[in-house]
């Protein structure tokens, strides 16, 4: 989530103080200078903090009248975050576990081979396993593994790692190229990139 707008000089000049005190998951924004930046711009990340970008020819003087600025913006992003936020998970019982593994390794695999066919792409396994440490993962293969606490997920969430998963089929890196196709695929990952990283829960 960003803003960007061309800074306006006739605004005065705001004091550096947390755009949005009265928000309890915010801090004051961090200021970062960066050569290539043509514009001013303020980013809301998916944990709440907010991010001020300086074009080279800028101050940080400017920058935080610019932030000042966008304050509207700023809170309207921070209120929607506030929403999205999954609340934190009570500890599932093992009976509790069982009924929802047994429930992964069929409704994951049909999502999977649901949206593989929507995407034109093929699989050459599914498997459902409780990893610790990740969501999903793709084998060169073309073996794909799903975490069962996907069950667990909003639909959209959950669709968003199957997807991610599928585009290892087609590259298997992390590299821009592969990150414009998750995006094709799935417009709003960003959302459910931030709303998993509030979720770590193994």
């Amino acid at each position: 989530m960003q803003q960007t707008l061309p800074f306006d000089t006739s605004e005065s000049v705001a004091p550096e103080h947390p755009v949005h005190p009265e928000h309890p998951c915010t801090r004051a924004p961090e200021f970062v200078r960066h050569p290539r930046a043509r514009r001013y711009v303020v980013r809301v990340r998916g944990d709440g903090t907010v991010r001020v970008t300086i074009p080279r020819w800028g101050s940080k003087r400017e920058a935080v009248a610019f932030a000042e600025q966008q304050r509207g913006w700023i809170e309207k992003q921070l209120a929607r975050l506030a929403v999205e936020r999954p609340e934190p998970r009570e500890e599932l019982s093992e009976a509790e576990q069982r009924a929802l593994r047994s429930r992964a390794k069929k409704d994951l695999p049909d999502r999977l081979w649901q949206l593989a066919n929507d995407l034109g792409l093929r699989v050459a396994r599914v498997s459902v396993r409780n990893q610790q440490s990740r969501w999903g993962s793709c084998s060169p293969a073309g073996h794909i593994c799903l975490n069962w606490r996907l069950v667990t997920m909003p639909d959209w969430v959950r669709d968003y790692v199957i997807i991610h998963e599928l585009m290892h089929l087609k590259r298997l890196d992390h590299s821009k190229k592969f990150w414009k196709l998750v995006a094709s695929a799935c417009p709003e990952y960003q959302k459910a990139r931030a709303w998993l990283r509030s979720c770590r829960s193994f």
